[in-house]
């Protein structure tokens, strides 16, 4: 009996899910995020070409001149780059779609201290999975 007493202060503590209208909102927001890096990653492909050559229109795999050869290899690193940033930003969309998805009344939230993501932050970051305090502490915790 005593167990069930402690139990209902902490269900009475459980923030409320965010409303379903603000949900919606988000869920068109991480949705448009994800077009945009599939469009990136697009042109990043296209970039690199089929084989991970710069098709750049020319069927020489090699350049005339060493300087270009630099220059080449330099694009085709900085686009690979990009890519592989763009391509970690869609998994963490990815993540942030499937919490909404699988679990509506805990999107938003914090998931280190349980407390509502601010809504500024989720709109100017979509997939933010930690409130701006526990996000400080992270970051401090990784500079110290």
């Amino acid at each position: 009996m005593a167990e069930s007493k402690a139990a209902s202060p902490k269900d009475a503590k459980k923030p409320k899910p965010m409303p379903k209208k603000q949900l919606q909102y988000f869920e068109k927001r991480l949705l448009e995020e994800r077009k945009r890096v599939l469009k990136e990653l697009g042109h990043h492909s296209e970039t690199l070409g089929p084989n991970g050559e710069a098709s750049e229109g020319d069927t020489s795999a090699y350049s005339f001149h060493m300087a270009d050869q630099g220059t080449d290899a330099m694009e085709r690193e900085k686009a690979f780059l990009f890519a592989s940033k763009e391509g970690r930003f869609l998994w963490h969309l990815d993540q942030a779609l499937r919490r909404l998805y699988k679990a509506p009344e805990t999107f938003g939230k914090c998931h280190q201290c349980g407390e509502d993501i601010a809504f500024e932050r989720l709109d100017a970051l979509p997939n933010a999975r930690y409130c701006i305090a526990c996000k400080q502490r992270e970051e401090d915790a990784k500079k110290g």
